[in-house]
């Protein structure tokens, strides 16, 4: 069992969870994540470590309530406990000093650049961000972000908030801004917004790394549900991954995968409101 100590919503269906887990705020590396059970009776979900704290012994991850899972996770509340919190997983982040790396989150993606940013930024590079969301309300971490970039740059689909457009409208201008210069590029989020930044960046070699989202059974390699392909090669997400060269990922194989069980999905949401009304 692992305490929650914090729970923060953070936007609609957005909420932040710091939770009590010694050895992985200790051992974790950026990049990896953890699986986490909410009930003993859960499916297990992978979530990014958001953020962590060695010395407080806590990590932070930040959930999105989109189906059944994620519905019953929100019931939880500061004092409370996760049934299952096993980490930390998968391989860290690909780091290094290239110059200039532009940093792309979409939605909770943003979850992901963010320690990507920091731990870029600390390896002397220059850091260009750039957040991207449906409206305002669902941008996160703009205030973390800004404070270890040297340029926070938001886009919103109905223009709430910054510029109205897509991440990869931002990123195109960097690019055929004659004053920049970018040399990586980082980007987590929709697999469609990950396949497009990827293609932008292809035609100037620029190295991207994506961290993929399949779909996780365990986190240790053992279902083969979150197989890829990457270069032709199949590679599992959990151990090989999470993150991945874009401009070698087959998106079109990894969109079609996820929607494997989205009927499923669905009726297992319909089916747990029609018994929480039952109970209410």
């Amino acid at each position: 069992m692992y305490k929650i100590v914090k729970k923060e919503t953070l936007g609609p269906d957005l909420h932040l969870y710091e939770i009590e887990v010694p050895r992985i705020a200790r051992s974790r590396q950026c990049g990896q994540f953890v699986m986490v059970r909410a009930f003993d009776h859960s499916e297990r979900l992978p979530l990014t470590v958001a953020q962590t704290n060695p010395e407080a012994g806590t990590i932070s991850l930040i959930v999105q309530t989109v189906g059944k899972s994620t519905l019953e996770m929100s019931s939880l509340q500061a004092g409370q406990f996760f049934q299952d919190v096993a980490g930390p997983m998968g391989q860290p982040s690909h780091l290094g000093y290239y110059g200039t790396v532009v940093v792309i989150g979409g939605g909770l993606g943003t979850a992901v650049v963010y320690p990507q940013a920091i731990a870029l930024r600390e390896l002397g590079n220059k850091i260009i961000s750039i957040i991207g969301a449906r409206s305002e309300k669902l941008l996160i971490l703009k205030e973390q972000l800004a404070a270890v970039s040297d340029q926070l740059i938001m886009i919103t689909d109905d223009g709430s908030s910054g510029k109205k457009g897509f991440v990869t409208d931002a990123l195109q201008e960097l690019l055929d801004a004659p004053e920049t210069d970018v040399d990586a590029v980082y980007t987590a989020g929709p697999v469609v917004m990950m396949k497009a930044v990827s293609e932008v960046t292809r035609a100037g070699a620029i190295p991207t790394q994506v961290s993929l989202n399949p779909i996780m059974v365990d986190g240790t390699g053992m279902c083969g549900g979150c197989r890829v392909s990457v270069g032709g090669v199949p590679k599992f997400a959990c151990v090989d991954g999470p993150e991945f060269d874009g401009h070698q990922v087959n998106f079109d194989e990894l969109m079609d995968r996820l929607t494997t069980y989205k009927s499923h999905e669905a009726r297992s949401l319909d089916d747990f409101k029609r018994h929480a009304c039952k109970l209410q």
